[in-house]
């Protein structure tokens, strides 16, 4: 297999088999036996998953989303044998800035469905002269329509190498990058490496950082210090198990997922959850259509259990390289207050030139998801020309 074919056009098409073989699948499914009245204290709360299968076999509208998601234009290419799906939504300005926006777990390019053409064509969304961007947003390898990976040794490091050469067969040969979770881990990856003056800068939701110098705790912020009680009280109540499980028996759980449609939706909506409002209603963060759309993607791909390697595969990148070095492109960092994770400045500046922090007013780990708006607005301040 070549080490990289040219772009070539392409859409999203799931089969109206897919579909209809999920809706079977969700109207027989095969239900624990469960206690009463104890909500999410035991993990997804049983009542509300069955109303939500209920939706998801029934009333729920995939292809109204697809549609969506084809309003986009979009490309697909083999790089390093792996596919590689992508949007690719080109602004009216010649002079807009190239953008890669890398979306994380438990989530999907759906992460950013608000967000791609406000970002590229800011006239035509309600803020005519605002900074635009020439948008390549890909699925992760692994992940959505990227299809699952077919061999060990995708890690963060492989995969950025692999968004380097897609950014340039299209034609970038520098440009921004903006995301959180596995995106922040993946585009920081990129800084470190020989690649990295493609790029110009960084705009990151979640970003990395080393553990504290002797004294950084006792100088912590009042939000710095509720942060991390909230991940202390995270690893303590499981809320952030999957990083055990996925990163040293994925494949023990991904088959049973990769299976039953249910038991897929039971645990990315405990999780989106439990990364958003944390014991509140999920749907004050993400919407019953939201989650649907999310899990129906990784259904219809197959990808659960490649999606779920790549923590296999950080930690070996991690176990091999544990002090990489410092990042120099400037990072500008949004903090996303009711995110599972929230590094102090000072320890991610232990790893990173920080240029800019700020602490938005809302919103939770999926931050484009949930509040578009916030999160456009922050990418146009962070990385943003204004039109000449």
């Amino acid at each position: 297999m070549p080490v990289m074919e040219s772009p070539q056009p392409a859409r999203i098409a799931v089969e109206p088999e897919v579909i209809e073989d999920l809706r079977e699948r969700l109207q027989r499914t095969r239900w624990i036996d469960d206690y009463t009245d104890v909500g999410w204290s035991l993990g997804t709360d049983q009542r509300y998953l069955r109303g939500l299968v209920e939706e998801w076999a029934t009333t729920f509208d995939w292809y109204a989303v697809q549609d969506r998601l084809n309003a986009f234009d979009q490309i697909e290419t083999v790089i390093d044998g792996q596919r590689i799906h992508a949007f690719h939504q080109r602004s009216p300005r010649a002079n807009a800035t190239p953008l890669l926006l890398v979306h994380g777990w438990p989530g999907s390019v759906i992460e950013f469905i608000d967000c791609i053409g406000p970002l590229a064509d800011p006239d035509s969304h309600g803020a005519p002269g605002a900074p635009a961007f020439h948008v390549v947003c890909p699925s992760i390898p692994g992940y959505g329509f990227s299809g699952p990976t077919a061999e060990e040794g995708w890690n963060g490091r492989r995969i950025s190498r692999a968004l380097d050469d897609l950014m340039r067969s299209l034609g970038y040969d520098s440009y921004a990058g903006a995301g959180g979770d596995w995106g922040a881990n993946i585009l920081t990856d990129l800084a470190r490496s020989d690649r990295q003056s493609s790029l110009t800068a960084l705009h990151l939701t979640m970003p990395t950082g080393l553990p504290p110098a002797p004294g950084d705790v006792d100088e912590l912020t009042e939000f710095e210090q509720e942060a991390l009680d909230h991940w202390n009280h995270a690893l303590a109540t499981g809320r952030v198990e999957h990083v055990s499980i996925n990163s040293h028996r994925p494949h023990t759980y991904a088959l049973a997922m990769n299976d039953s449609p249910a038991g897929l939706l039971s645990w990315l909506v405990d999780m989106c959850r439990s990364f958003t409002v944390y014991e509140g209603d999920v749907e004050e963060a993400l919407s019953r259509e939201q989650l649907l759309a999310n899990a129906t993607i990784y259904w219809a791909t197959g990808t659960i259990a490649s999606a779920m390697r790549l923590y296999v595969e950080h930690a070996r990148q991690k176990a091999a390289d544990p002090n990489p070095p410092f990042v120099t492109v400037p990072v500008s960092v949004s903090i996303f207050p009711d995110d599972i994770r929230r590094w102090p400045r000072a320890w991610a500046e232990r790893a990173l030139t920080i240029t800019e922090w700020e602490v938005l007013p809302a919103g939770g780990h999926f931050g484009s998801w949930e509040q578009p708006e916030l999160f456009v607005d922050a990418v146009r301040r962070a990385l943003g020309t204004p039109p000449a």
